[in-house]
């Protein structure tokens, strides 16, 4: 018998960004293989995550991933849903508003944030009572001048890829300090829970550097001349990557028109300081969708134009620190209700 460290990981109730919590629970297994079926369900005190009162304070873990924990012996990472006690989805529940149980729906997240030093408050390259050279060179950028944090970075995505995450890519952003990465996963409830695992490593990993990491989508203040940070959303169905119809595609792009309210209300809090109409960004009142418009709120990857209107789309409003599992719901809602 092997003793294991499951690491059940799940989001707590604080609205409207939520925080990701954490806690191990040691067993013994004999030739554990890492499934789900091996694991049970557990509780926490919910009256200390803002998800129940003090009187009646248990909350369910249901296990819905499991991957292997790159950075612990006998590890694994345990992503859950919240319960109540009676098995129905806690309010705090993005996940449960999923409805994509036969997986036709595959999203990618672009995660953009920043690495914040601890010590200063400041994002990396940000002298203290100033400012860096303005944004333009950090882009892509490779040398100590512009490039900042990389050693964090690279070791995030080497924990990502050994974890099993289906990880894309990464690279240095538009300002001093900001990065992102990026995943891929055919399911939109896979896909969130591999987003929130990658989170996690993300997080755990700065406690060893003395950074954190900021998902704010404007941390430098919206009057300030710096890209924000966004999660941009790129989806599609089978009807998206198989219909080669110009006609099916503006069909639900127009489908999203009436429902910005509802769209904005789940992409994430303060969005209204990035989505301003400036810095690769539509204004968040309005609604646009345009081939190749990285300043539209929907974008027509050209790519998909090429291959004869047959690919994805890509929603660039979610900001930074939203809940992939709530942002994937609503578009996922909202191309439904499209009528092709």
């Amino acid at each position: 018998m092997a003793k294991i460290k499951l690491e059940y990981i799940w989001l707590d109730g604080y609205f409207p960004t939520q925080n990701l919590r954490s806690k191990t629970k040691v067993e013994e297994h004999e030739n554990f293989k890492g499934t789900l079926e091996e694991i049970g369900n557990w509780s926490f005190d919910g009256s200390s995550t803002r998800q129940a009162e003090g009187g009646s304070s248990d909350c369910l873990l249901v296990p819905v991933a499991i991957y292997p924990d790159p950075d612990r012996i006998n590890g694994y990472l345990v992503m859950t849903e919240v319960m109540n006690a009676d098995g129905t989805p806690h309010v705090s529940n993005g996940r449960a508003t999923i409805d994509d149980d036969d997986n036709d729906f595959w999203f990618g997240f672009e995660q953009e944030y920043f690495i914040m030093d601890t010590a200063t408050g400041l994002p990396l390259g940000f002298p203290i009572g100033g400012y860096p050279a303005p944004q333009g060179m950090y882009y892509c950028s490779v040398g100590g001048k512009n490039t900042h944090g990389r050693d964090l970075v690279e070791r995030h995505a080497d924990l990502c890829i050994d974890a099993g995450l289906n990880f894309e890519g990464i690279n240095q952003e538009v300002a001093s300090g900001q990065w992102e990465f990026q995943l891929f996963a055919k399911g939109a409830k896979l896909a969130g829970d591999e987003l929130w695992i990658a989170r996690y490593l993300l997080d755990r990993l700065t406690e060893q550097y003395g950074y954190y990491i900021e998902y704010h989508p404007k941390p430098l203040g919206k009057d300030m001349d710096w890209n924000g940070s966004g999660m941009h959303a790129n989806f599609s169905n089978t009807t998206l990557r198989t219909c080669g119809d110009k006609d099916v595609y503006a069909t639900i792009c127009e489908a999203f028109r009436p429902l910005v309210k509802e769209h904005i209300a789940v992409y994430g809090e303060f969005n209204d300081q990035r989505l301003t109409g400036l810095h690769e960004t539509a204004a968040i009142t309005d609604f646009s969708w345009g081939i190749s418009d990285r300043g539209a709120s929907i974008r027509i990857p050209l790519i998909a134009v090429e291959k004869g209107w047959k690919g994805w789309l890509e929603d660039r409003r979610p900001a930074s620190n939203g809940d992939p599992y709530k942002i994937a719901g609503r578009i996922i809602k909202t191309v439904k209700s499209a009528k092709v």
